[in-house]
Protein backbone atom coordinates (compact mmCIF):
# COMPACT_ATOMS: atom_id res chain seq x y z
CA UNK A 1 0.00 0.00 0.00
CA UNK A 2 1.45 3.39 -0.98
CA UNK A 3 1.76 5.99 1.79
CA UNK A 4 -0.98 8.59 2.08
CA UNK A 5 -0.12 11.79 0.26
CA UNK A 6 0.35 14.69 2.66
CA UNK A 7 -1.53 17.84 1.66
CA UNK A 8 -0.26 20.85 3.66
CA UNK A 9 -2.71 23.30 2.06
CA UNK A 10 -6.51 23.36 2.17
CA UNK A 11 -8.02 22.52 -1.23
CA UNK A 12 -9.74 23.66 -3.27
CA UNK A 13 -6.97 26.18 -3.80
CA UNK A 14 -7.06 29.68 -5.31
CA UNK A 15 -10.86 29.91 -5.17
CA UNK A 16 -12.99 32.09 -2.86
CA UNK A 17 -14.79 30.25 -0.06
CA UNK A 18 -17.60 32.08 1.76
CA UNK A 19 -17.20 32.71 5.49
CA UNK A 20 -19.96 35.24 6.22
CA UNK A 21 -21.83 37.98 4.42
CA UNK A 22 -19.22 39.79 2.32
CA UNK A 23 -16.28 37.72 3.62
CA UNK A 24 -14.36 35.04 1.74
CA UNK A 25 -11.11 33.19 2.29
CA UNK A 26 -8.76 31.98 -0.45
CA UNK A 27 -6.50 29.08 0.49
CA UNK A 28 -3.30 28.70 -1.48
CA UNK A 29 0.26 27.40 -1.31
CA UNK A 30 1.99 25.64 0.14
CA UNK A 31 5.02 27.87 0.55
CA UNK A 32 8.33 26.58 1.88
CA UNK A 33 9.74 28.43 4.88
CA UNK A 34 12.96 27.02 6.36
CA UNK A 35 12.13 23.78 4.58
CA UNK A 36 8.65 23.49 6.08
CA UNK A 37 5.63 23.53 3.71
CA UNK A 38 3.19 26.16 4.92
CA UNK A 39 -0.38 26.63 3.76
CA UNK A 40 -1.17 30.27 3.12
CA UNK A 41 -4.45 32.16 3.12
CA UNK A 42 -5.91 35.44 1.86
CA UNK A 43 -9.06 37.04 3.23
CA UNK A 44 -11.34 39.10 1.00
CA UNK A 45 -13.83 41.62 2.41
CA UNK A 46 -16.50 43.58 0.61
CA UNK A 47 -16.52 47.02 2.24
CA UNK A 48 -19.58 49.18 2.79
CA UNK A 49 -18.84 51.10 -0.41
CA UNK A 50 -19.00 47.85 -2.41
CA UNK A 51 -15.27 47.65 -3.11
CA UNK A 52 -13.13 44.61 -2.29
CA UNK A 53 -10.32 44.66 0.26
CA UNK A 54 -7.69 41.92 -0.12
CA UNK A 55 -5.82 41.01 3.06
CA UNK A 56 -2.42 39.32 2.54
CA UNK A 57 -2.92 38.50 -1.16
CA UNK A 58 -1.89 35.00 -2.20
CA UNK A 59 -0.51 34.06 -5.63
CA UNK A 60 -2.20 35.76 -8.54
CA UNK A 61 -4.57 33.61 -10.57
CA UNK A 62 -6.56 35.04 -13.50
CA UNK A 63 -9.59 32.85 -12.83
CA UNK A 64 -9.60 33.92 -9.19
CA UNK A 65 -9.32 37.56 -10.27
CA UNK A 66 -12.29 37.16 -12.61
CA UNK A 67 -14.39 35.56 -9.88
CA UNK A 68 -13.57 38.25 -7.33
CA UNK A 69 -14.58 40.98 -9.76
CA UNK A 70 -18.07 39.48 -9.74
CA UNK A 71 -18.25 40.31 -6.02
CA UNK A 72 -17.05 43.89 -6.52
CA UNK A 73 -14.17 45.99 -7.82
CA UNK A 74 -10.80 45.31 -6.17
CA UNK A 75 -9.88 48.61 -4.50
CA UNK A 76 -7.39 47.77 -1.75
CA UNK A 77 -4.42 45.40 -1.51
CA UNK A 78 -3.12 45.03 2.04
CA UNK A 79 0.35 43.75 3.05
CA UNK A 80 -0.23 43.43 6.82
CA UNK A 81 3.27 42.52 7.99
CA UNK A 82 6.88 42.33 6.92
CA UNK A 83 6.60 38.81 5.44
CA UNK A 84 3.29 38.97 3.58
CA UNK A 85 3.93 41.16 0.58
CA UNK A 86 5.54 38.99 -2.12
CA UNK A 87 2.36 38.34 -4.13
CA UNK A 88 1.04 41.89 -3.92
CA UNK A 89 3.06 43.16 -6.89
CA UNK A 90 1.40 40.68 -9.30
CA UNK A 91 -2.06 41.72 -8.12
CA UNK A 92 -1.02 45.34 -8.46
CA UNK A 93 -0.04 44.82 -12.11
CA UNK A 94 -3.45 43.32 -12.89
CA UNK A 95 -5.42 45.75 -10.69
CA UNK A 96 -3.70 49.08 -11.43
CA UNK A 97 -6.48 51.13 -9.84
CA UNK A 98 -6.18 49.34 -6.48
CA UNK A 99 -4.41 51.12 -3.63
CA UNK A 100 -1.60 49.27 -1.89
CA UNK A 101 -1.38 49.54 1.90
CA UNK A 102 1.57 48.11 3.83
CA UNK A 103 2.69 47.58 7.41
CA UNK A 104 4.86 50.45 8.68
CA UNK A 105 8.48 50.07 7.64
CA UNK A 106 7.86 47.55 4.87
CA UNK A 107 8.70 50.05 2.12
CA UNK A 108 12.19 50.49 3.60
CA UNK A 109 13.22 46.85 3.17
CA UNK A 110 15.76 46.27 0.40
CA UNK A 111 13.85 43.31 -1.05
CA UNK A 112 10.71 45.39 -1.34
CA UNK A 113 12.51 48.27 -3.02
CA UNK A 114 14.04 45.88 -5.58
CA UNK A 115 10.75 44.09 -6.29
CA UNK A 116 9.07 46.95 -8.11
CA UNK A 117 6.15 46.96 -5.69
CA UNK A 118 4.54 50.38 -5.40
CA UNK A 119 3.35 51.08 -1.86
CA UNK A 120 0.81 53.87 -1.79
CA UNK A 121 0.20 54.15 1.95
CA UNK A 122 1.64 52.92 5.23
CA UNK A 123 -1.05 51.43 7.45
CA UNK A 124 -1.69 53.92 10.27
CA UNK A 125 -2.42 53.21 13.92
CA UNK A 126 -6.14 53.74 13.34
CA UNK A 127 -8.31 52.77 10.40
CA UNK A 128 -8.23 55.25 7.49
CA UNK A 129 -11.38 56.80 6.10
CA UNK A 130 -11.40 54.19 3.32
CA UNK A 131 -12.61 51.48 5.70
CA UNK A 132 -13.26 53.03 9.10
CA UNK A 133 -16.97 52.16 8.76
CA UNK A 134 -16.11 48.46 8.58
CA UNK A 135 -12.82 47.76 10.35
CA UNK A 136 -10.87 48.60 13.47
CA UNK A 137 -7.12 48.05 13.25
CA UNK A 138 -4.36 47.52 15.78
CA UNK A 139 -0.60 47.66 15.14
CA UNK A 140 1.39 45.01 17.02
CA UNK A 141 5.07 46.06 17.12
CA UNK A 142 8.22 44.01 17.53
CA UNK A 143 12.00 44.29 17.32
CA UNK A 144 13.99 44.56 14.09
CA UNK A 145 11.29 46.63 12.45
CA UNK A 146 8.57 43.98 12.74
CA UNK A 147 5.00 45.22 12.62
CA UNK A 148 1.82 43.25 12.15
CA UNK A 149 -1.43 45.10 11.63
CA UNK A 150 -4.50 43.22 12.85
CA UNK A 151 -8.03 44.03 11.70
CA UNK A 152 -11.41 43.50 13.35
CA UNK A 153 -14.48 43.38 11.12
CA UNK A 154 -17.10 44.70 13.46
CA UNK A 155 -20.29 43.57 11.69
CA UNK A 156 -19.26 39.90 11.67
CA UNK A 157 -16.96 39.98 14.73
CA UNK A 158 -14.16 38.49 12.63
CA UNK A 159 -10.53 39.15 13.59
CA UNK A 160 -7.91 39.03 10.84
CA UNK A 161 -4.33 38.17 11.77
CA UNK A 162 -1.34 37.08 9.71
CA UNK A 163 1.49 35.39 11.67
CA UNK A 164 0.57 36.18 15.29
CA UNK A 165 -1.18 32.82 15.31
CA UNK A 166 -0.06 29.79 13.32
CA UNK A 167 -2.12 26.64 13.82
CA UNK A 168 -0.62 23.91 11.66
CA UNK A 169 -2.28 20.50 11.65
CA UNK A 170 0.46 17.88 12.18
CA UNK A 171 -1.10 15.29 9.87
CA UNK A 172 -0.84 17.81 7.02
CA UNK A 173 2.93 18.13 7.50
CA UNK A 174 5.63 15.71 6.35
CA UNK A 175 6.40 13.30 9.20
CA UNK A 176 9.96 14.65 9.80
CA UNK A 177 8.56 18.16 10.26
CA UNK A 178 5.96 17.29 12.88
CA UNK A 179 8.26 17.17 15.94
CA UNK A 180 9.79 20.51 14.93
CA UNK A 181 6.37 22.12 14.55
CA UNK A 182 5.28 20.80 17.94
CA UNK A 183 8.51 22.01 19.52
CA UNK A 184 7.89 25.46 18.03
CA UNK A 185 4.34 25.30 19.47
CA UNK A 186 2.70 26.20 16.17
CA UNK A 187 0.48 23.10 15.95
CA UNK A 188 -3.29 22.76 16.26
CA UNK A 189 -5.42 23.02 18.22
CA UNK A 190 -3.52 25.62 20.29
CA UNK A 191 -1.01 27.05 17.83
CA UNK A 192 0.69 30.36 18.43
CA UNK A 193 3.32 32.53 16.75
CA UNK A 194 6.62 30.79 15.95
CA UNK A 195 9.38 31.11 18.55
CA UNK A 196 11.46 33.73 16.71
CA UNK A 197 8.42 35.97 16.31
CA UNK A 198 7.33 35.53 19.92
CA UNK A 199 10.78 36.67 21.01
CA UNK A 200 10.82 39.68 18.68
CA UNK A 201 7.40 40.82 19.88
CA UNK A 202 7.76 39.98 23.55
CA UNK A 203 11.00 41.94 23.90
CA UNK A 204 9.32 45.07 22.57
CA UNK A 205 7.77 45.61 25.98
CA UNK A 206 4.35 46.86 27.00
CA UNK A 207 3.05 48.04 23.61
CA UNK A 208 2.52 44.59 22.05
CA UNK A 209 1.02 43.28 25.29
CA UNK A 210 -1.50 46.12 25.26
CA UNK A 211 -2.23 45.43 21.58
CA UNK A 212 -2.90 41.75 22.41
CA UNK A 213 -5.27 42.80 25.17
CA UNK A 214 -7.19 44.92 22.67
CA UNK A 215 -7.42 42.04 20.20
CA UNK A 216 -8.96 39.70 22.77
CA UNK A 217 -11.15 42.57 23.97
CA UNK A 218 -12.87 42.67 20.56
CA UNK A 219 -14.39 39.31 21.56
CA UNK A 220 -14.22 37.89 18.04
CA UNK A 221 -16.50 35.04 17.06
CA UNK A 222 -13.91 33.79 14.57
CA UNK A 223 -10.21 34.42 13.95
CA UNK A 224 -8.75 34.05 10.46
CA UNK A 225 -4.98 33.92 9.97
CA UNK A 226 -2.58 32.96 7.22
CA UNK A 227 -1.20 29.56 8.19
CA UNK A 228 -3.09 26.50 9.38
CA UNK A 229 -6.58 25.72 10.63
CA UNK A 230 -8.25 29.02 11.46
CA UNK A 231 -10.62 29.45 14.40
CA UNK A 232 -14.08 29.08 12.91
CA UNK A 233 -15.81 29.25 16.30
CA UNK A 234 -15.03 30.06 19.96
CA UNK A 235 -12.72 32.73 18.62
CA UNK A 236 -12.24 34.74 21.81
CA UNK A 237 -11.30 31.83 24.04
CA UNK A 238 -9.03 30.22 21.46
CA UNK A 239 -7.34 33.55 20.69
CA UNK A 240 -6.69 34.14 24.39
CA UNK A 241 -5.00 30.73 24.65
CA UNK A 242 -2.87 31.38 21.56
CA UNK A 243 -1.81 34.83 22.80
CA UNK A 244 -1.31 33.83 26.45
CA UNK A 245 2.45 34.30 26.02
CA UNK A 246 1.86 37.96 25.21
CA UNK A 247 -1.18 39.00 27.23
CA UNK A 248 -0.48 41.16 30.29
CA UNK A 249 -0.88 39.31 33.58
Amino acid sequence: MSPRRVEPAYPPLDVPKPVDEGIWIVDSGPLRVLGMPLPVRMTVLRLSDGGLWLHSPTRYDPDLHETLEIFGPIRHLVAPNSAHWTFVEAWQRHCPEARVWAAPGLRDRAQVRKSGLRIDFDLPETAPADWTRDLTQVVVPGLAGFREVAFHHRASRTLLLTDLVQNLEPDRLPAPMRPLARLARVTAPTGRAPAYLRLAVKLKGRAPAEAARRLVGFQPVRVIFSHGRWFERDGTARLARSLAWLLPR
